[in-house]
């Protein structure tokens, strides 16, 4: 058994601490999630003939805003402290989008197809972590991974891969999600 596995370590705090670490991470990775795909729709909803795309990235904005629902509201039932990025996830994750949004639709979806394919690793990670420790949160994780599965489906389909420099494009932005993750779940 691998320490990703376990949720806790003696003397590290215990279960609590671990379960706290869990929810801030996931309530920072859908509060990012939010903003990539708001700066999605701040650059498609103002071009022409982007109406198709807009309406696409706006219904995978809904998902995760239903996401972040249900984090919010763990974290206050659980008295959990949320990450003090946040504001940075907001600009960064704006940013993304946008930045991805202006290289083309390609590009958007190349950035969804990696976001999701890395916070279905991370849910995937800790709903195995989580198994006979905490029902609920398993739960949730395991709903939303499937969720995440969907939305990067979705973007392989509308051409994620045939974006220009997909395989350095998505790299990165799989690196960048790993390391927000680490950050968030301590900070």
């Amino acid at each position: 058994m691998t320490a990703r596995e376990r949720p806790h370590f003696p003397g590290d705090g215990g279960v609590d601490k671990r379960l706290h670490e869990m929810i801030r991470v996931d309530h920072a990775g859908e509060y990012g999630a939010v903003q990539i795909y708001r700066g999605q729709l701040a650059v498609f909803r103002n071009q022409q003939g982007k109406d198709r795309v807009a309406d696409l990235v706006a219904e995978m904005e809904a998902g995760e805003k239903t996401h972040l629902e249900t984090f919010d509201r763990m974290i206050v039932e659980r008295g959990v402290r949320p990450t003090a990025l946040a504001p940075v996830w907001r600009i960064m994750g704006f940013g993304l989008g946008a930045a991805t949004a202006l290289m083309g639709e390609k590009a958007a979806h190349a950035c969804t197809a990696a976001v999701e394919e890395a916070i279905e690793e991370h849910y995937a990670e800790q709903a195995k972590a989580l198994d006979g420790i905490d029902p609920e949160l398993k739960g949730v994780v395991e709903k939303f991974r499937l969720d995440e599965l969907e939305h990067r489906d979705t973007a392989i389909v509308e051409g994620a891969k045939n974006a220009p420099g997909y395989g350095l494009l998505s790299g990165a932005i799989k690196l960048g999600c790993k390391i927000a993750i680490k950050v968030s779940e301590k900070i």
